[in-house]
């Protein structure tokens, strides 16, 4: 019996030495030899919310929309008038190429067919309705059939005709130089209108720098802004005035010569029929 138990002794002896031989080992197992590497661990794949840039949008605080809404009313007075002035100045220079075209236009047809007709009481209801060569064709044609009264006995008819000719082609030139005025108003006056926007601006930011007492950026940009701002303006408003009044000008005097000399043969029809009626 005694061997038996000296055997289990022994057993659990052995056994619990191993135990301790082995737990050391296990111990020291996870640490690196000297001179090795360190394991790499890779960093975590980037989500789609961190890849993606968000851009953030800024907004100008001194552009026309923070003038009109930070402007006093002597600033938004004054761009009103550059407004107004733009305005019509576009409207004038739209309107007057029309009526340039359109007479033009009816100048050619009075010189193809006007004096081809036997009459000129045909010839001139052949011309458009209102035009300004039907004008000065039934004006001088009513001068000349009614040249009667004690108070024109004393002027000849030839006079007579050839001051209501004129008197029509005066009235279409007047009718033509309409609005030029006013291009040429613009023209001269809307520099001088954004420079007073520029000196009322500049002396909002003295003002603003004396009353905070320090002359910082962000205190100056506003009011140097808005006087940039308005010469800018004024000077986009002056220079196509200005242009489209010398065009109109330019274009006026060609068309003017057409007119005058449709009524220049107008009015030797006019002598020439007289005298064969006369004969």
């Amino acid at each position: 019996m005694f061997p038996r138990i000296n055997q289990a002794i022994a057993a659990a002896t052995i056994t619990l030495a191993a135990t301790f031989a082995v737990a050391p080992a296990c111990a020291q197992a996870p640490a690196s030899a000297p001179g090795a590497e360190a394991p790499v661990v890779a960093a975590p794949a980037p989500t789609p919310l961190q890849a993606t840039t968000t851009k953030e949008t800024i907004n100008n605080p001194y552009d026309i929309k923070a003038l009109w809404g930070q402007g006093d009313f002597v600033a938004k007075g004054t761009l009103m008038i550059l407004v107004i002035m733009s305005l019509g100045s576009w409207y004038i220079l739209i309107t007057k190429l029309w009526e340039s075209i359109k007479i033009g236009s009816e100048a050619k047809a009075a010189r193809k067919g006007f004096f081809k007709h036997a009459s000129l009481g045909d010839a001139s209801k052949t011309l458009k309705d209102g035009s300004a060569f039907r004008f000065i064709a039934e004006t001088g044609i009513e001068a000349n059939e009614h040249h009667e009264g004690a108070l024109t006995e004393h002027i000849d008819r030839n006079t007579w005709v050839t001051m209501s000719v004129q008197r029509a082609v005066d009235d279409v030139q007047s009718r033509l130089q309409d609005g030029l005025a006013f291009l040429a108003t613009v023209g001269s006056t809307a520099p001088f209108v954004g420079l007073f926007g520029t000196v009322w601006g500049i002396y909002n930011a003295l003002t603003q720098i004396a009353i905070e007492g320090q002359a910082s950026i962000d205190k100056v940009a506003g009011p140097v802004g808005e006087s940039l701002i308005m010469t800018a303006m004024g000077l986009a408003v002056a220079v196509p005035a200005v242009l489209g009044y010398n065009w109109l000008v330019r274009r006026n005097k060609v068309t003017m010569e057409a007119v005058r000399s449709f009524s220049a043969d107008l009015h030797g029809v006019l002598m020439g029929a007289r005298a064969n009626s006369v004969r």
